[in-house]
């Protein structure tokens, strides 16, 4: 559904991106993850026709590039930025992005969604009143107003509590099973771990490592840690075979408890990406 073959963009010397090439299929959640300034936000305003890539190729569907109108048409856009009105109410806002798309029934697709999101209850009070994870909410349905079947979400889930976190991931999620190709940006990367299907991780402007969460893990991940408790005291071993030094420290006798701290996609990103701080 979204194709980007080898886009470059760049700020003067800066290379934003530099080289990224991926596929984003029908029915799957695909995770952007990078530190800061990795290059994330650039991609994805490329890829959403918000700007155009200096060179390379992005095409939605049979529909071309993001930048012609009929490819937009299929895009559906929650910034990290908040883009509602706020002095509306919740039907308001969504009511009037459903006119500027000529969807009709503006007002029963409003609803639509606003129940999708737990909002209906609030449709008539106006966003300014609404707490950060209702805006995150409501900002998600305005995504979807036109029905879109290529959905760029960025980091849909900042600053919210963990009842909108797990209300937004559901959506997410729905959108996948329903068809919808989706591009997910976080930098949780518990919720990554959990929804996506594939992950590409990113750094200055680069691709550095594409797969699934558990091809990622495996290549990139290290060692598992075994830490087994006995009378003498603590004893951490750093094995990618967890399991045999298991069977080992039981087989010496004397242990109380054994504890296996495995490789997780966090590991992969400091792995790929370092730990020096990126602000």
């Amino acid at each position: 559904m979204i194709r980007v073959r080898d886009i470059r963009k760049s700020f003067g010397s800066i290379a934003a991106v530099d080289g990224v090439t991926f596929d984003v299929h029908h029915g799957e959640i695909f995770g952007l993850l990078g530190p800061n300034g990795a290059g994330k936000s650039t991609a994805i305003a490329m890829c959403t026709g918000q700007s155009a890539p200096d060179s390379g190729s992005i095409e939605i569907g049979e529909a071309g590039s993001p930048r012609a109108a009929r490819a937009r048409a299929l895009i559906g856009l929650a910034p990290q930025q908040i883009a509602l009105y706020e002095e509306l109410t919740a039907r308001e806002n969504l009511v009037f992005l459903a006119r500027v798309h000529g969807v009709p029934e503006p007002v029963r697709r409003a609803d639509e969604l606003l129940d999708m999101v737990g909002l209906l209850p609030r449709a008539r009070d106006r966003v300014a009143t609404f707490s950060g994870g209702m805006q995150r909410r409501l900002n998600l349905a305005a995504a979807l107003v036109h029905n879109p079947t290529a959905i760029f979400l960025d980091e849909p889930t900042a600053g919210v509590d963990p009842q909108s976190r797990t209300a937004i991931l559901d959506v997410v999620q729905r959108l996948a099973t329903e068809g919808r190709a989706v591009i997910y940006t976080t930098h949780y990367m518990e919720e990554a771990q959990r929804i996506c299907s594939r992950v590409a991780v990113m750094d200055r402007g680069r691709v550095l490592a594409i797969g699934t969460v558990a091809e990622l893990i495996a290549v990139h991940g290290g060692e598992s840690v075994v830490t087994v408790d006995s009378l003498a005291g603590e004893h951490r071993v750093r094995t990618r075979e967890p399991l045999r030094e298991i069977e080992r420290a039981l087989a010496e006798g004397g242990a109380t408890a054994v504890r296996i701290e495995q490789p997780d996609l966090e590991m992969v990103f400091l792995e790929l990406t370092g730990r020096r701080l990126r602000d």
